[in-house]
Parts: structure tokens; C-alpha cells; sequence
């Protein structure tokens, strides 16, 4: 099975199984020197950790790392990087059911059709618990453009819509990573009816980048854009991205789009222009639902969960070009 791996010269090869004894990360081209704080890195894999609300898959994780490697000291010493999360809530025979079927829209069928085999419990790699390796090799690009702020949040959920974007990166997420405290209450009875019925629920993030470095990303295939829609889109039950005005765009004549590069979402041609960065993504309802989801530990929708790993993912992208940037610039008169 390839293709676990991401990025060029921050490069994270994410593994394990959502009921294997571990998953975890090894991160190359992580610079050396840079301090790691333990808490800060538990605080980041405590915000997509499982069972931590109502609304949540009843599944509980602590998701404690272990680092084996690259840190010497709270010092990243510019060698590979290996984190290591233990299972310890895996509940398997919840999955019997599903060892013989399979649920449209992920990846049962497709898997056992590839590889003539597959792991039943959660759904292997294509669990959502592989997200984990995501969030700790985010948290260690972090380190990398300490000035460069990232701030995700809900704008909707099923026919729940965020009225107002928030103003800038201080906004309160509140309990499920919605910046309004009304539309959250409405949102959380919403998900346990769904949890209650077996029903599940989609809906979009966006993302907010700001103080993004200029100059990030190249003008053919390696556009910052192209980068960040893979990674985006690689995410579980992502299906849709856009840049900036998006979606709007098909409609707006290119008059009044050029009146302000702003439009553009902070890319312009591929490459970062110094503008914040705004990024959507839309994220379909779970395919596990009715007497699947009622006898099992499912989430009804993964957008409350979803939002740091959203956050993790653009960090690598960016972490990844920063690096390319900078190499490219010592060949510069």
C-alpha cells in the first residue's frame, strides 16, 4: 500500500491501523533546534481526540505521544522524527458486522477490491483515527513559522449555517469548534439526534491563515494551491475545496473580480502573495449509519473534530514550501 507519505522537503509517512496496537508519524526535514513543548502537543491531539462530548463517537482515547526519536532535550535535533500514539480503547467486536459488508462511500469495498484484504475494525487506514499522525506532524511544521497563525472553524453543518465570519484568529470556537454560541447550541442538539437515530450529518470548515510567508509555492504542478487541495481533499469524507471567493467565482464576471486581490484567496498563480490565506472545505456525512451506527462508536458527523486536523495539514503545506523557499533562496544572487 503506498502512498502514505506527504510533502518533499517536510516530508511526514503517517501508519498504523484504527485498531492495531499504534499509530504514529515519522517526520524527515524537520530542522534541528527548534524547541518542542509536550504539552503543547498533547493540547493539540487532545482537540481531535475522541470522546471528549456528547456529540462525539463514544470512544475514548487519551492519545498520549511518544517520541522515539529526533528530540534530544525538548530540541529537535534535524533527524527523522518518530511519534508514537497507543490504542487502548479498541472495542472490535463492535466491527463483526461489517467483516462482510460494506458501507457505500468508504473505502470496505474498495480496499478488499485493491488489496484482496482488509482490516474490518474501524476501517483500518482509512479510519479516521489515522488523522492522529496528521495532528503531531502539524504540530511539529508549526515549529517551523511560529509567526504564521492558523484558525479553522464550522461555517456549517447540515442546514445549520454561520451567519458572520469571524473578524480575526481571538473568536472562541466554543465547545465544537463553531464561533457562535447560538448556532453551536442548535448544531449540538442537531448531532445528538442524529447519535440517537443512527442518522449522521455534513457540512464545511474554513480555514483562516494569517501573517502567511509571500512567495510560497510554484507556478506549474507544485502550485501552494494544488498542495493545499491535496491535502485537504486526502482528508476522510473531504469532497470539495476552494480557494478564496470559490464557488462564487462561476458566476462573477472578472470586472469585478480583479477589483481586489483579496478574491483570491491570498494565491495568486499558484504562489502565496502575502494576503491571509482563505480556504473551504466540504465534508460529507459519515457512511456509517442506522443499526451500523447505533450497535457501534461512530461520530455523526466529523466536522467538530475535523477542525485541528484541517489546521495540521495546512501547517505541513506551508512548513513544506517555507523549506523549499528557503533552500531555493540560497542559490539567489
Amino acid at each position: 500500500m503506498p502512498g502514505n507519505s506527504f510533502g518533499h522537503m517536510f516530508r511526514c509517512t503517517t501508519f498504523g491501523e484504527s485498531h492495531g496496537e499504534a499509530l504514529g508519524v515519522v517526520i524527515d526535514g524537520m530542522p534541528g533546534g527548534l524547541t518542542v513543548d509536550m504539552e503543547a502537543l498533547k493540547s493539540e491531539l487532545r482537540r481531535r481526540a475522541p470522546g471528549q462530548h456528547a456529540v462525539h463517537t463514544g470512544r475514548k482515547e487519551e492519545d498520549l505521544p511518544e517520541i522515539v526519536s529526533g528530540v534530544f532535550e525538548n530540541k529537535t535535533l534535524g533527524t527523522p522524527i518518530t511519534v508514537l500514539v497507543r490504542n487502548t480503547n479498541q472495542r472490535s467486536q463492535d466491527y463483526d458486522q461489517l467483516k462482510d459488508s460494506y458501507r457505500p462511500g468508504h473505502a470496505d469495498k474498495t480496499t478488499l477490491d485493491k488489496f484482496g484484504i482488509r482490516d474490518h475494525r474501524g476501517g483500518g487506514r482509512a479510519s479516521g483515527r489515522e488523522t492522529v499522525s496528521r495532528v503531531i506532524a502539524g504540530y511539529f511544521a508549526g515549529l517551523i513559522l511560529p509567526e504564521t497563525s492558523f484558525y479553522a472553524y464550522i461555517e456549517q453543518v447540515g442546514n445549520f449555517k454561520l451567519s458572520n465570519a469571524p473578524a480575526d484568529h481571538s473568536f472562541d470556537r466554543g465547545e465544537i469548534n463553531i464561533p457562535d454560541k447560538k448556532m453551536s447550541d442548535e448544531v449540538v442538539t442537531f448531532l445528538k439526534r442524529c447519535k440517537d437515530t443512527g442518522e449522521s450529518a455534513g457540512g464545511t470548515v474554513t480555514l483562516s491563515i494569517k501573517a502567511a510567508p509571500a512567495s510560497l509555492g510554484e507556478p506549474v504542478f507544485d502550485k501552494l494551491k494544488a498542495d493545499f487541495a491535496k491535502a485537504m481533499i486526502s482528508l476522510p469524507a473531504c469532497v470539495g475545496f476552494s480557494i478564496g471567493e470559490g464557488w462564487n467565482f462561476a458566476h462573477k464576471p472578472g470586472s469585478e473580480i480583479s477589483k481586489d486581490r483579496k478574491n483570491f484567496g491570498g494565491m495568486e498563480g499558484g504562489i502565496s502573495n502575502g494576503d491571509d490565506i482563505l480556504l473551504k472545505m466540504v465534508f460529507k456525512a459519515p457512511s456509517t449509519v442506522g443499526e451500523k451506527a447505533l450497535n457501534g462508536r461512530h461520530d455523526p458527523c466529523i466536522l467538530p473534530r475535523v477542525v485541528p486536523v484541517v489546521e495540521a495539514m495546512a501547517k505541513i503545506v506551508m512548513a513544506d514550501h517555507y523549506l523549499r523557499q528557503a533552500a531555493y533562496s540560497t542559490f539567489l544572487p
